[in-house]
């Protein structure tokens, strides 16, 4: 009876036996075969079982929305070209005597045109002194600081700007009639006028400076008297002067300094 009693007790090792595990989990290799089981389908069910989540994702497309816009809308310049346009660009107060023709003048609008303005409005007005004779017509209104460079420029430039600019918007504006927004307010239209014209005017230096002149841009003259004498019979107003030409180096004055960034700027 004892030995009837131990030898029941052998086969309960036997079920217990991890011999039997080993095999179950031998299916090792059909856990790795399921992991790509779930990978490879993962994508296909997501589109095929799964009809609604499929009209989820096309309602609102994650990936495509960034993908049409590139990051930035150009490459930036290299480091000769921005030392022509800023870093190493001189206030000129001389020049070579080198001409600028009526092609470089029209070279220089044409860059400068297509920098941006309120409601397309384009309110700067540019009229070019050349000749000796519209100098003289120009010299009593200078002061005194700006008469020598100024009579020895090739160009003077009067940036002027049309109070009346919103004539044009029908045909710079013509998606919308933007035209009664300053007919009805004279301040708006004035503001508009001035700080677009203004804008325009740096434009037109920078596209200067791009191909190549020099500018000595002033703003010590009598405006009064340049309205009369050069404006009067166009409507339009005188807002600052450029010297424009082929600077002579030797005639350039130490560069001022410059505020740095923390100085001037907060980042909000």
């Amino acid at each position: 009876m004892p030995s009837d009693v131990t030898k029941p007790a052998e086969p309960k090792p036997e079920p217990t036996t991890p011999a039997v595990a080993p095999e179950t989990a031998t299916p090792a290799v059909a856990t790795e075969t399921a992991t790509p089981a779930a990978t490879e389908p993962a994508p296909a069910p997501t589109a095929e079982a799964a009809p609604a989540t499929a009209e989820v994702a096309t309602a609102t497309p994650p990936v495509p929305e960034p993908e049409p816009l590139p990051p930035r809308q150009g490459s930036p310049l290299n480091d000769a070209a921005l030392d022509q346009l800023f870093r190493s660009a001189r206030t000129q107060y001389g020049w070579t005597g080198a001409a600028v023709s009526d092609e470089d003048l029209r070279a220089i609008f044409d860059l400068m045109k297509w920098g941006p303005t309120s409601a397309n409005s384009s309110p700067a007005r540019f009229l070019f002194i050349r000749t000796q004779s519209a100098k003289d017509r120009l010299r009593p209104a200078l002061s005194s600081g700006n008469l020598q460079k100024t009579m020895l420029a090739p160009v003077t430039v009067i940036v002027a700007y049309d109070p009346k600019f919103y004539d044009y918007l029908p045909r710079l504006f013509p998606h919308t009639d933007a035209k009664p927004w300053f007919t009805s307010n004279p301040e708006l239209a004035h503001e508009t006028a001035f700080r677009n014209g203004t804008l325009q005017g740096a434009y037109f230096m920078m596209a200067a400076r791009a191909l190549g002149f020099g500018l000595g841009p002033m703003s010590g003259f009598d405006n009064a008297k340049v309205d009369a004498e050069f404006l009067a019979d166009r409507g339009w107003k005188s807002n600052f002067l450029v010297n424009l030409g082929h600077g002579d180096p030797a005639a350039e004055k130490p560069r001022g300094p410059r505020f740095w960034f923390d100085e001037t700027c907060l980042v909000l």
